[in-house]
């Protein structure tokens, strides 16, 4: 018996041998035409699940235990054409690669500078003239594009480390903009004593933020709709104090003078969400709903969701799992629930897909929601995330009906992320709303770059929620306060009675996630009028202030109700905001960046309240606020604020 336990053994040994050395592997390095790395290229051997995508700043990539044969390296970006070349494995042996990979197409057919100079790394390549396509692919390939000194990005071709990927909508031929946005309307200034009560749901999105990005870098100053004042403070994160106890979120607080009204004063109030590190995340059940219809068909639609989910694929850990659902004149399902473990098996079904055909999205969401229940983890992260440019033509479609039918599902207990692509014909209301209806959050990816802070910066956050139904109240004090105006939020704002109506749904707190919220304030020593509607004197009753509200510093009161991510009874907390008269340049990095980004976002809508904001003034207060900035956003900010000046003057 020995004997034979020993043959089995050695015969195992050997048959191991056997095939290790029927593998090989395979090394490379991709390159755009300057020779500069192409990270978030996507690199799969053809016929097999063997893949990776470039995420080493060299450009370099391995990809081993390719088995021995001839095959097809298939390589794709965003804004470059796909590359294929037949390579042999042999066992053992390792082939090395190196890849230049040419841009895409620019679709333009003529671009006016608008009587400004266009320069090109020094050279000025046009003045008051038109510029033939083969012109402006030779200028987007050969630099960085400025206009009168100022750097305005790569505003004609895609690719990574191009700050747009499309050209210009009002510089397009034939070309017919259907994007669409709610309507909003700036929030008015509140007379304290009669309205105390400000009640509105917490927002994490940051679509708007990243779509106003797309827009200015193209050439083009945003929809004053698509500003959403809300969504631009949030997406940078703030240096809060972290939560403390089994409390998921941290309060913090702070008033100073109005930078663009000396008079007035800021209300600063910020909640840092728990950080869960990832491995102490529940399982997820993921179910990808990816749109292939047709108007998908474009390299900054499709070819990036591809490339955006691929990172998140390579953060799943084997108690995960993920199902992939699509939709396009009808929709299927493509990849049964598969564990986290099999990476290149849900690689390989996503880098399969194909867009054409119209857009049956409600029938998407029906079935993506199916396979989230049968999938169901008890106690586990249970999440559809869907992938489109929102122009849904097929079947359901209607705002109303759509988010109607997310209402039904989100009781099962599955939240909902939806990721935002492409332009033309974005749908970012109807995004907004199924996002906000569906327990979940909003992103809009217009780059690479912007997927890796979605789905590895911010995995957490946009991944596992650590509270839901959060909502904010605060009483103002009439004896401090004269006026008030919440700064954003439009449409989360709720009724004084929602506050307390745990029926009432709200917004979804992710871990790690920043929620950052403004006031202003008219303080009530002001003799000054500042835009509160006035209402003729009561006839049945008077407002009258406690006499004890005059002797406190107690500017107001701040109340916070959130539930547990399966809870249905909510938790209070109360936090009260002492007054102070601290000086602008006494106030925190939190206070002055977040400040300077209402001011822009207040220009970009031209806001009657922006006071004496200027362009200039937000870009020196905003460096003065940076901070450390390890991920470069606030320094972007800064950069965007320059273009927006540019193109603000061109505009005239």
């Amino acid at each position: 018996m020995k004997k034979i336990l020993i043959a089995l053994v050695a015969l195992a040994f050997i048959a191991l041998l056997i095939s290790a050395s029927s593998f090989g592997i395979i090394k490379g390095v991709v390159l755009d035409e300057k020779g500069n790395p192409v990270i978030g290229a996507t690199v799969r051997v053809e016929g097999t699940s063997r893949g990776t995508y470039i995420k080493n700043k060299d450009g370099s990539f391995i990809i081993q235990n390719v088995p021995v044969g001839t095959y097809k390296l298939i390589i794709t970006a965003v804004g470059y054409e796909k590359y294929s070349t037949t390579i042999r494995i042999t066992a053992e042996e390792t082939s090395e690669i190196t890849v230049k990979l040419i841009s895409g197409k620019v679709e333009t057919k003529s671009v006016d500078v608008l009587g400004k100079k266009l320069i090109v790394n020094n050279t000025e390549i046009g003045t008051k003239r038109k510029i033939s396509d083969e012109g402006i692919t030779q200028v987007a390939r050969e630099g960085v594009i400025s206009v009168n000194g100022i750097d305005v990005g790569n505003q004609f071709t895609g690719g990574y480390g191009c700050k747009s990927s499309y050209a210009p909508a009002p510089y397009q031929q034939g070309y017919f903009n259907t994007e669409a946005y709610d309507r909003i309307y700036d929030n008015e200034f509140k007379e304290a004593i009669s309205d105390p009560l400000s009640t509105f749901s917490i927002d994490v999105d940051k679509a708007s933020y990243s779509n106003v990005r797309r827009i200015i870098n193209s050439g083009s100053l945003p929809p004053e709709d698509a500003v959403r004042t809300e969504e631009l403070i949030n997406y940078f994160t703030y240096d809060y104090p972290e939560p403390q106890n089994d409390v998921p979120f941290a309060i913090y607080s702070e008033i100073a003078d109005c930078p663009w009204n000396t008079s007035h004063k800021l209300i600063h109030i910020g909640l840092q969400g728990k950080k869960v590190p990832l491995e102490n995340i529940p399982p997820g059940n993921l179910v990808f709903l990816i749109d292939v219809s047709g108007s998908m068909n474009v390299y900054n639609k499709l070819p990036l969701v591809k490339s955006a989910l691929r990172l998140l694929i390579e953060q799943l850990r084997p108690q995960d799992k993920v199902a992939i659902v699509v939709y396009a004149g009808a929709a299927g399902l493509v990849l049964n629930s598969t564990p986290g473990s099999k990476k290149n098996e849900i690689i390989d079904a996503i880098e399969k897909l194909e867009a054409g055909g119209s857009t049956a999205g409600a029938e998407g969401i029906k079935l993506a929601y199916e396979v989230a229940k049968k999938n169901l983890i008890k106690g586990g992260n249970n999440r559809v995330i869907l992938a489109t440019d929102g122009d849904f033509n097929v079947g359901v479609s209607s705002d109303g009906e759509l988010t109607r039918m997310i209402e039904d599902r989100r009781d099962d207990g599955i939240y909902l992320t939806v990721l935002g692509f492409g332009m033309g014909n974005y749908k970012d209301s109807k995004m907004e709303k199924l996002a906000d209806k569906g327990n979940g959050n909003y992103a809009y990816i217009d780059n690479i770059l912007e997927a890796k802070k979605v789905f590895v910066n911010e995995l957490g956050g946009t991944l596992f929620t650590i509270a839901k139904d959060v909502k904010i109240q605060i009483e103002f004090n009439p004896a401090l306060v004269k006026e008030y105006r919440l700064i954003g939020y439009e449409n989360r704002l709720l009724n004084k009675e929602d506050f307390n109506n745990d029926k009432k749904d709200a917004g979804e707190l992710g871990s790690g996630h920043t929620v950052t919220a403004l006031y202003e304030i008219v303080p009530a020593s002001s003799d000054k009028e500042n835009g509160s509607n006035k209402v003729d004197p009561l006839k049945y009753q008077s407002s009258n202030v406690n006499n004890t509200s005059y002797n406190t510093d107690e500017i107001a009161t701040v109340k916070f109700r959130y539930k547990d991510p399966d809870g249905t009874q909510s938790k209070l907390i109360v936090n009260t905001l002492k007054n102070a008269d601290n000086k602008l340049s006494q106030s925190s990095e939190n206070f002055r960046f977040s400040s300077a980004v209402v001011e822009y976002s207040m220009l970009l809508r031209k806001s009657k309240f922006a006071g004496t904001s200027t362009y200039d003034g937000v870009i020196k207060l905003a460096k003065g606020a940076r901070g450390q900035d390890r991920e470069g956003y606030r320094a972007e900010f800064i950069r965007l604020v320059e273009a927006t000046k540019v193109l603000s003057v061109a505009s005239k």
